[in-house]
């Protein structure tokens, strides 16, 4: 038991972007993170909601993948992991869950205490926290409202991982705060309906899909696929 897990933890810390990371993998998420900064210029909401229509789709990889290569163009990025019903982010980078959002939000602790510093260069996180009772209500809280808006004054993007928007409705209470939501799906797993219901759930409270990142994609030097059909379609209603 004990190998499988240390077997697990390399698996995903062997996920993030490093020195040894294939060029045509590094240049996808430069890609996304092009269409990404194009698409939330315009908007004042810093807030960048990272979801997925079901579990294992790989949106945390891509999220933080994301923050770090974000944050080397020397942008302030801090991540927030908003899955409190199942936290991994923190398992990616190897940090206690010991404190975290979820006490954040509670006021256990202040956001200074809840936060990991410079885990990367110009990269901040606030991990899930001990999983609490009632994940939906805290996200949905004046709470969460005020620490985006404190987050907003010192960062200038701020990616937040959530559960998978067809198992509960904790990202598209986030949605609402962000400029808007990216959605993950990946190859030969998400089937075109659950991931046509997800938009549609997107949709159907106004928010504003960036776009479809298509992961595991099984073609040469495409590791990684950014839809803009998805968002132009829905960018520009």
């Amino acid at each position: 038991m004990a190998k499988k897990q240390e077997s697990r933890r390399r698996s995903r810390s062997s996920t993030l972007l490093n020195s040894k990371t294939a060029f045509s993998v590094v240049e996808a998420y430069k890609t996304i993170r092009a269409n990404l900064i194009f698409a939330t210029s315009t908007s004042q909401k810093k807030a960048v909601i990272f979801t997925s229509a079901e579990p294992s789709a790989g949106k945390s990889t891509t999220c933080i993948n994301l923050g770090i290569t974000t944050a080397q163009l020397g942008a302030r990025v801090v991540i927030l992991d908003a899955d409190m019903r199942k936290p991994t982010l923190h398992k990616f980078v190897r940090l206690s869950n010991t404190k975290g959002l979820s006490k954040c939000l509670c006021g256990l602790e202040s956001m200074e205490d809840s936060m990991y510093r410079d885990v990367f260069q110009n990269l901040d996180i606030i991990t899930a926290g001990p999983i609490p009772p009632n994940p939906s209500e805290l996200l949905s809280s004046e709470s969460m409202v005020r620490l985006l808006d404190t987050l907003s004054k010192s960062y200038d993007y701020i990616f937040v991982d959530t559960p998978p928007i067809n198992v509960v409705a904790d990202g598209l209470m986030c949605i609402r705060y962000a400029a808007g939501a990216v959605l993950v799906a990946r190859q030969k797993q998400t089937r075109y309906a659950e991931l046509q219901k997800a938009i549609n759930s997107i949709r159907n409270i106004d928010g504003n899909l960036l776009g479809v990142v298509v992961t595991n994609v099984n073609q040469k030097d495409k590791p990684y696929a950014y839809s803009e059909e998805y968002k132009y379609e829905y960018k520009n209603k």
